[in-house]
């Protein structure tokens, strides 16, 4: 099921990112109910999606967002967020959490405003090129997110390697060879078309070679899931 296939950052050269975040998103389709809340919200491009599993969908960004303006609520993730106490079913934030500069405020608010027996999925990079700048503090490894989810009162943490080494290393190659891509317009076309056959085939073969070649210390990301007791 491809449900990132309207994000506006997926391209030629990364959509294998996109595709193991849906598989993931899918597995965990049991986590997102009620009264759902995606802090970091931007254009929203998952949130029809979820909204197949959830009752509602709020959508919290703050208005400096580079990204087009699509909150239901404006606020600043890095201070005190205007929403209720106990509110939230689920809580939600996909590739936000670097660009905060007071993480741990995002995570002791989302866990202040879920409801008991209610859960946090989160996904954040860990080997990933500098973006967005100058919002871009952060990288984590599985044991701060671990540490830092349990100091906010989460329990039952689950810390997922998004992918292995090689489809780490193939996302940051095929970064690199879009800027191959300048010149003459014809010089830019004619090599547009090589760099997409080779990214077709790399992103098919990394996964692949993670599965037989495994080593999960160097990912491009992870996935949290967890639990408000």
């Amino acid at each position: 099921m491809n449900i990132s296939c309207n994000h506006p950052n997926r391209q030629a050269f990364n959509w294998l990112i996109y595709d193991i975040g849906d598989q993931w998103l899918l597995k965990h389709a049991s986590l997102y109910k009620g009264v759902l809340y995606d802090l970091g919200c931007g254009e929203m491009p998952y949130r029809d999606w979820l909204l197949q599993y959830a009752d509602t969908y709020t959508g919290v960004d703050w208005s400096d967002t580079l990204h087009k303006l699509n909150a239901d609520i404006l606020a600043d993730l890095n201070l005190p967020l205007p929403i209720e106490n106990e509110i939230a079913d689920t809580v939600v934030s996909f590739s936000v959490m670097e660009h905060l500069a007071e993480p741990q405020n995002m995570l002791n608010e989302a866990y202040r405003i879920i409801k008991p027996g209610g859960a946090m999925i989160l996904q954040v990079p860990f080997m990933w090129w500098v973006h967005e700048a100058p919002f871009d503090y952060y990288r984590y490894t599985r044991h701060g997110l671990k540490y830092m989810f349990e100091k906010a009162g989460f329990t039952d943490v689950s810390v997922y390697p998004q992918t292995g080494f090689w489809v780490m290393w193939t996302l940051k190659f095929n970064y690199q060879t879009t800027r191959l891509i300048r010149g003459p317009w014809l010089g830019r076309n004619v090599m547009r078309l090589l760099l997409r056959a080779v990214w077709a085939i790399d992103q098919r073969v990394a996964p692949w070679l993670d599965q037989h070649w495994r080593c999960e210390e160097e990912t491009a990301g992870y996935f949290v899931v967890a639990h408000k007791p």
